[in-house]
């Protein structure tokens, strides 16, 4: 029995699969087939934080405005987010595995003519590519370990293994990505791509078995477009959000987004055959285990997020330094999903995704309430605590959401749960980066003297953001520097404990409705 058993009725019971397990499969075979999938799982992961390292090279080297360069970092998560739906809609009717090879392919394709690219121009159109054919990998990994592991306790461990492996490339992305610019250029960030993806596209068609929904329907494509006008607006009206403040442009996109995903779930509504089953959201543990996703995305990447300007710009650490300082978080991460899946035999799962948000809550609390002032020792704790959290909450709730659908519509679930991981760790990045900044902003006191010797530009900035503040300090004498660093730091480590304090209501809540709405899910078998 899965984990996220429902009460049986008529329209609830499996259907009928073509992911059925092949006689002449042992289990050898689907644990190699995983192994073959944690390589794009790898890629997705370590191409996400990898290429912010290269910037300042590719800056050197293309030349790029300053619009230029946003949208080199924007343009692949933007197409990304936006046809995630619809690629895993696609999977469930051409096939997983296929639109995997597919995927791998195009990716590797574009990121080796991408490595090489001579303008700014030429590298955007290369990382929104990347965008289209990083869409097609991650609903496909999630939604071929369903149907290759249809025992609910194997599934679990492979599910375990799934999102280890994706916090293991969130790891090796900054480490790996500075120690490529540092001894080749920034193009080899990308071209590392190309050796990663050989494994699954050599041996996928032999080890990996194909599934599809057998009964696919037509695709709409209507729906397709509406499902990139609902997430790219959204995406970048969050992204815009974060990084310029609110404004007009921003709170435009997302109210269009908005309206657009009104229309989108009206049509699916009316589909025989909709590309998003609406109806996956009527199952409370669906819904449940989604939510807990999201929130545990959000928690974690607004802690990365004032974590990393902390040990940067307040504890002088470098980039290679602060990424080196976060790996036994983040090696917790790995460790507490692969540890807590014998738990769910003696604990209902609804109260180990609880016990993880509840966990996360007290790493926000460690921050909300405590004295960090003297080195970073207390925040990178509070890391550890947090990232304990996230990799228990995140494997169950995962495991939850594959086993609460039927397998051929494990490609719409795997690509709604990868939804849920764009938005939560969005959300995260804005709403707890915009607040944090406000609070810089409001409580930051410029010392009389840094303000009378500072240029105006220069002390505008360092009254915008942290790193405005670290680049005059830079500038000028020392005492004045250490007046300037001492009340920057009083500033930003404001803003930290009332972003911290919201976390912390947030993720307490959350482990409350986990706790009740899950609480009746049983124990595995």
């Amino acid at each position: 029995m899965a984990i996220a058993s429902t009460p049986r009725t008529r329209d609830s019971l499996p259907k009928r699969s073509d992911a059925a397990p092949r006689p002449d499969r042992g289990p050898g075979r689907d644990w190699l087939a995983l192994g073959l999938l944690m390589f794009p799982v790898l890629l997705v992961a370590v191409d996400n934080t990898a290429l912010t390292f290269a910037l300042p090279a590719i800056a050197r080297s293309l030349d790029p405005t300053g619009v230029q360069l946003l949208w080199i970092v924007d343009a692949y998560p933007l197409v990304l987010a936006g046809l995630l739906v619809a690629m895993g809609s696609l999977g469930d009717r051409i096939g997983r595995r296929r639109l995997l090879l597919m995927g791998s392919a195009g990716f590797a394709a574009i990121s080796a003519a991408t490595a090489f690219a001579p303008t700014a121009e030429w590298l955007i159109a290369g990382r929104a590519a990347l965008g289209f054919f990083g869409a097609m990998l991650m609903p496909s990994t999630l939604s071929l370990i369903r149907n290759i592991f249809p025992d609910p306790n194997r599934r679990r461990l492979a599910v375990a293994v799934w999102a280890a492996g994706f916090s293991g490339g969130a790891a090796l992305g900054p480490i790996l990505g500075g120690w490529l610019v540092e001894h080749y250029w920034w193009g080899a960030v990308l071209l590392v791509a190309v050796p990663i993806m050989l494994p699954i596209m050599v041996f996928g068609p032999v080890f990996v078995p194909e599934s599809r929904d057998p009964q696919p329907g037509t695709v709409d494509l209507a729906s397709i477009l509406l499902s990139l006008l609902v997430m790219v607006p959204v995406v970048y009206g969050i992204k815009s959000l974060a990084t310029d403040g609110l404004s007009a442009a921003p709170a435009l996109a997302t109210g269009f987004g908005l309206m657009m995903g009104y229309i989108f779930i009206r049509r699916q509504g009316k589909l025989s055959n909709p590309l998003l089953d609406i109806s996956l959201f009527s199952n409370k543990v669906f819904s449940a285990a989604i939510t807990a996703n999201v929130l545990a995305l959000f928690s974690f990447n607004g802690f990365i997020l004032f974590l990393a300007q902390h040990l940067q710009l307040l504890d002088g650490q470098s980039p290679t330094e602060s990424g080196i300082a976060m790996i036994p978080a983040l090696a917790a991460t790995v460790a507490a999903g692969l540890l807590v899946v014998p738990l769910v035999r003696k604990v209902r799962p609804g109260f180990v995704v609880a016990g993880g948000l509840a966990l996360s809550a007290a790493g926000y609390a460690v921050v909300a309430f405590g004295n960090y002032g003297n080195g970073p020792q207390l925040l990178l704790g509070a890391l550890l605590i947090l990232a304990l959290g996230v990799g228990t909450a995140e494997t169950i709730s995962n495991d939850l959401i594959l086993g609460s659908v039927p397998p051929e519509k494990s490609g719409a679930a795997a690509a709604i749960s990868e939804t849920g991981y764009e938005v939560g760790s969005l959300l995260g990045t804005a709403i707890l980066g915009t607040i944090l900044t406000a609070s810089y902003q409001r409580n930051l006191r410029l010392p009389p003297d840094v303000a009378s010797l500072a240029s105006g530009q220069d002390s505008l900035h360092a009254r915008e953001t942290l790193a405005g503040a670290s680049e005059l300090a830079a500038t000028l004498p020392g005492p004045l520097a250490d007046a300037l660093t001492s009340a920057a730091r009083t500033a930003f480590e404001s803003g930290v404990h009332i972003t911290a304090t919201i976390a912390l209501v947030l993720m307490a809540s959350a482990a409350l409705l986990a706790a009740v709405v899950l609480r009746r899910v049983p124990k595995a078998r």
